[in-house]
């Protein structure tokens, strides 16, 4: 039967057994501890407190790396992470370093493309539209006039394309900010996607998908929380909707990526990876078979998908 049962977890016993792989690997590497991005999230706060426990908070930095479009809500949860935590850290906004980079430009020009009339003043969040029936998902732009008026618009596919590659910007340069102080400190990086960020490719290659140790992107992020219980994590981080933090507009990561809750989809991945019918899915999650089917087949594709996220570089053998 699929149900929670399924992906119930020993957290105290899984957190001795990261903690003695995490020094292994730091010991191999003669790194002196870890550098954790910390967004205000569950995910970059567990990575943190597992760190503390197998490190102890001297051989741990956190870095908080705010934009002017990020909620203010994310700094004030990462500074409740990092000082619950007792770890030295630094707050460094980007926010200059975008704008000269053409983060905010490039993308304010594709969606000026779609909706007549956007500029100074607005605001803007990707979604994910309801699949079509042939299977498709399609990605629209939501829009706020600066009156307070909210439309939709479908995206044409360059539009899209150049409205993502602008917004990459920040995950990548975010990226850097980490290995700065990474080889300031002689330290690793860890990165903090979750199994469903891992194997759906809910990251950006070179961005939040680079790091140096993943400890937790083999838990479904109903395993995180239990993790963040466990540990500790601040109450209100372990409350907290999750969310993008990418976009001027507030964006839930299911609207924009998975759609559907992440307990849910939990379930979902599950019941994939293990070879189970869309009918015993429709059963675990109250949907119907057709509903059921459609979500299997949308991971299968998102998995098929994240392998080029996932990749090394290919590397071709000297000629004989």
């Amino acid at each position: 039967m699929i149900g929670p049962q399924v992906l119930e977890l020993d957290a105290p016993a899984e957190v001795q057994r990261l903690g003695a792989a995490l020094r292994s690997t730091l010991q191999g590497w003669h790194k002196r501890g870890v550098v954790v991005a910390i967004s205000g999230g569950i995910d970059s706060a567990v990575c943190a407190a597992l760190a503390v426990q197998a490190l102890g908070p001297q051989r741990v930095f956190g870095l908080l790396l705010p934009e002017h479009e990020c909620g203010p809500d994310a700094t004030r949860l990462g500074l409740d992470v990092v000082r619950s935590l007792g770890i030295a850290h630094t707050v460094q906004d980007l926010t200059q370093a975008l704008q000269g980079m053409g983060c905010y430009q490039e993308r304010d020009e594709a969606v000026a493309e779609v909706v007549a009339g956007y500029g100074a003043g607005w605001s803007c969040k990707l979604t994910l539209a309801p699949a079509t029936r042939a299977g498709f998902s399609v990605f629209q732009i939501v829009v706020r006039s600066p009156q307070g008026e909210i439309s939709t618009h479908r995206l044409p596919p360059a539009a899209y394309l150049r409205i993502v590659a602008a917004t990459n910007y920040k995950q990548r340069l975010r990226k850097a900010a980490e290995y700065f102080h990474a080889d300031r400190l002689n330290h690793a990086v860890i990165g903090t996607p979750n199994r469903l960020e891992a194997e759906l490719g809910f990251f950006v290659k070179g961005g939040d998908g680079a790091a140096d140790l993943k400890p937790i992107a083999h838990l479904y992020k109903t395993q995180v929380y239990a993790l963040a219980q466990h540990l500790g994590v601040p109450a209100q981080v372990q409350q907290a909707k999750p969310s993008t933090n990418t976009y001027s507009l507030e964006q839930g990561q299911d609207e924009f990526f998975y759609g559907l809750p992440v307990r849910e989809l939990d379930l979902a991945l599950w019941a994939l990876e293990h070879g189970h019918t869309a009918a015993e899915l429709a059963v675990a999650l109250g949907m119907s078979e057709a509903d059921a089917a459609a979500t299997l087949a949308r991971l299968a594709s998102q998995r098929r998908a994240a392998a080029y996220l996932s990749a090394p570089p290919v590397r071709w053998p000297l000629p004989t």
